[in-house]
């Protein structure tokens, strides 16, 4: 284990500049090892496991690509870079100092991979296709969680996806869940990001049947086809109530929610190079 000092580097938050030096003082974790994960074998294979209690946090088989989406509060989508970001996995401990919160534990792990993976990073906005998480015509069929619980405070947590009751079918839920986790959630299986603009507040739980071969798949999942587009609005149109079910695109109705294809503009995190292999703890 080696110690984060308060010079790591960080990005500098402007479009095409890349990595500077941060600040003297700028948030670290105390002590932080990071370990080539364990290789997986079977059929299920667990992926990015994140874990926060007692001034610690630790990631389980993670890819590179999944902690820069931590870091920098992106998703999938919007992080650019060589392909062992995505195929190489990581375990990672790391100590957090007295009385962090979520919003320097984001930077501190920005520092942290900079640091480690000696990474050039740039950040770009621009507008790019999406998908929009809207309430349906009919309004929303959520339960909104009890009194007194709080969103997660990862992204992630908070949607499972089990073996459905029908073959051939997942079973997706939200327990104490934001519909920003969920969005967050949804652009990991689509081929888009996910923006929510359901202007809903507040945490809820909700389960519906979906099609389950799309998280056996390799790539994400592809927008509606044809059948399911909303006639002559082509792709810039919502899928129709009336789709067949058995598609992400119509079961997310049972909840009273729809997607629709948009455009937003968005940031996107480039990694211009890296060493593939971290320092030493």
């Amino acid at each position: 284990m080696v110690r984060s000092t308060g010079c790591a580097l960080q990005t500098v938050i402007a479009a095409g500049v890349a990595v500077a030096q941060a600040p003297p003082g700028s948030p670290a974790f105390e002590v932080a090892s990071i370990k080539p994960a364990a290789p997986q074998t079977g059929r299920k294979v667990s992926s990015g496991g994140m874990r926060s209690d007692a001034g610690r946090v630790s990631f389980t088989n993670i890819s590179l690509r999944q902690l820069l989406e931590r870091a920098y509060r992106v998703r999938r989508q919007q992080v650019t870079g060589p392909s062992w970001l995505e195929s190489d996995r990581f375990d990672i401990a790391a100590k957090l100092p007295e009385g962090a919160g979520n919003e320097q534990v984001s930077v501190m792990l920005q520092n942290l991979l900079i640091e480690r993976f000696k990474l050039t990073v740039r950040r770009e906005h621009k507008e790019m296709p999406v998908y929009a998480l809207v309430v349906a015509k009919n309004g929303p069929k959520l339960e909104r969680a009890a009194d007194g619980d709080e969103p997660a405070p990862d992204r992630r947590v908070g949607i499972t996806i089990t073996d459905g009751q029908l073959p051939g079918f997942a079973r997706m839920e939200g327990h104490k869940t934001t519909l920003s986790n969920f969005a967050n959630m949804l652009s990991n299986v689509l081929d888009r990001p996910v923006v929510d603009q359901t202007e809903l507040t507040g945490t809820y739980d909700f389960a519906f049947e979906t099609d389950g071969s799309m998280f056996m798949k390799k790539g994400p999942m592809a927008g509606p086809g044809p059948e399911e587009k909303s006639g002559a609005r082509g792709e810039s149109g919502p899928a129709p109530d009336s789709t067949p079910s058995g598609s992400l695109f119509s079961d997310i109705q049972k909840i009273g929610l729809k997607l629709e294809p948009r455009k937003a503009p968005l940031d996107f995190i480039v990694i211009e190079k890296g060493d593939r292999v971290p320092t030493a703890n």
